[in-house]
């Protein structure tokens, strides 16, 4: 299955790839209740569908995060986009699932858009959102 989410906020893929990181993955997905252990790119988190181990690569124009013991293999990648935006785009293993699985992937990739809109201007000084007329956004 795949979910997507997109956001205004304008944002180069060094940003992305700068500022997301396992030590901080609660700071952007209210899904990701705390890190327990962490290591470079890879690490213990915390989460909506329990423990899990995560690994995070950079890749172009942003970054993924991958749980790579997870029965689902839930993966997910926050990207730039060329015409401005970031998009979040969330995948599992199989073409369908439960219910209440389903809707906590898609709370997951909600609570990942909400997280980049309210986070990234706080460590991003001069991210842009398209959907005010405020101009740069600053910390």
């Amino acid at each position: 299955m795949e979910f997507f989410a997109n956001t205004p906020v304008r944002l180069r893929a060094e940003d992305l790839q700068r500022h997301l990181r396992i030590d901080n993955l609660p700071q952007w997905c209210a899904s990701i209740d705390k890190v327990l252990s962490h290591e470079g790119d890879r690490g213990d988190i915390y989460c909506v569908w329990g423990q899990m181990r995560v690994r995070r690569d950079v890749i172009r124009d942003g970054v993924r995060f991958m749980l790579p013991a997870c029965i689902n293999a839930v993966q997910w990648t926050v990207t730039a986009e060329g015409n401005g935006g970031v998009t979040v785009h969330c995948t599992s293993n199989r073409p369908s699932h439960e219910a209440d699985f389903v809707e906590s992937l898609q709370q997951f990739v909600t609570d990942w858009k909400i997280g980049l809109e309210n986070g990234l201007p706080r460590v991003v000084p001069g991210a842009v959102r398209e959907d005010c007329d405020c101009g740069l956004w600053m910390a």
